[in-house]
């Protein structure tokens, strides 16, 4: 099987401490592990809320930060785990612009050659709101200009992830499936109320799909998700939905193979992004070549790390937390031998100890102290 992953004991901000595809690498790959394009935002994000904002009165937040959002969350994760990433987006010329594009070129690695600057085009913004477990956003923004950078001549990549609009059909899809990316999508909420697969053209270019219950139900007519899963599986290869408080579910047609996996009980901050980490733990694993229940348990680990922390990007751990979490689960006494197993397979992945010289980016309160946050 190769050599095993490859731990970098100096990395840097921009750097991954874990390689998980050391063993797989050759001199004729792809230049990326990903190719991403989609809109980048500046999130705002207010947690410790009691409630919801009530109309005509004034709420205060116990926490406050900022971060790049949109598919800056998708990006961020998958590079804060080994893969080499690719993002095409337009950015403002405005401060949230700079400072999102200094974040994810200079603090997070990911290449921004497909991206451009767009002249006076202000960054889109998001303001999020947590509370109870849930989330509330308020978003601004205008389409960006014609010279966005056009997606119709993606990188080479072993992967892209793409997220499906209903109705439409991005052209950029089936051009990089015919190089021989495998191409990962979620969903949006379907506003028309069709809920037709046929409305999702580019389904039949994807090699996974991975929609929530909810929206695999609509899809199929199926009276609960697992069934609906299988029935996806007559439109795409692997069909993974989410389940929420119960972790998630897989079906593998080519293979035959199912898995569960139960979500991760802990207490969430901010779940802003933790859809967009659990498709690149998962995105992670299926590159890597790992069983089915090992990335369905990987891809909803990475998922809770990053609800603890502020943020949609910024939030999304690293080797190092992940290793953390892996030794901390071993030493609590009365810990179930079962669950133990189930996450055995990060023994032979994480570094034995922390090795990384700074800690990660983390969202911050406010842009512009001593340059970039």
């Amino acid at each position: 099987m190769g050599k095993g992953p490859s731990y970098r004991g100096k990395a840097g901000p921009c750097q991954a401490q874990v390689d998980p595809l050391a063993a797989l690498r050759g001199p004729d790959d792809p230049p990326w592990d990903v190719y991403l394009t989609g809109t980048v935002f500046l999130d705002i994000i207010f947690t410790g809320l009691d409630s919801a904002p009530v109309r005509g009165t004034e709420s205060w937040a116990r926490g406050m930060g900022s971060s790049p959002g949109g598919v800056a969350n998708m990006a961020t994760a998958l590079a804060r785990l080994g893969l080499r990433t690719s993002l095409a987006a337009a950015f403002g010329d405005d401060h949230y612009g700079e400072y999102c594009w200094d974040t994810l070129a200079h603090g997070e690695g990911i290449d921004l050659g497909p991206s451009r600057t767009a002249p006076g085009w202000h960054s889109p913004v998001t303001v999020s709101m947590a509370y109870e477990g849930e989330r509330t956003m308020v978003s601004h923004g205008h389409e960006p200009p014609p010279e966005e950078p056009a997606p119709d001549c993606p990188p080479r990549a072993r992967a892209a992830v793409a997220s499906l609009t209903p109705g439409l059909r991005a052209p950029w899809i089936a051009q990089a499936a015919s190089k021989g990316t495998r191409i990962f999508a979620d969903v949006g909420w379907d506003d028309t109320g069709a809920w037709d697969l046929a409305g999702l053209p580019d389904l039949a270019h994807c090699e996974a799909f991975l929609p929530n219950a909810q929206e695999a139900m609509r899809y199929t007519g199926a009276d609960c998700p697992r069934a609906a899963a299988h029935a996806l599986t007559d439109h795409v290869p692997l069909a993974v939905v989410t389940l929420g408080a119960e972790g998630a579910y897989a079906v593998d047609r080519r293979t035959g193979e199912s898995a569960e996996v139960p979500a991760i009980a802990v207490e969430a901050l901010d779940p802003t992004g933790a859809g967009d980490v659990f498709v690149a733990g998962f995105v992670v694993g299926t590159l890597a070549g790992w069983p089915l229940a090992d990335r369905l348990a990987f891809a909803g680990l990475t998922a809770a790390l990053s609800v603890q922390e502020f943020g949609g990007s910024l939030s999304a751990p690293g080797w190092s937390e992940i290793g953390a979490w892996w030794r901390r689960v071993q030493s609590v006494d009365g810990q179930d031998p079962a669950a133990l197993r189930r996450y055995a397979f990060l023994a032979g992945l994480v570094p034995e100890e922390d090795t990384r010289p700074w800690p990660l980016r983390r969202a911050v309160p406010t842009i512009g102290f001593g340059g970039s946050a």
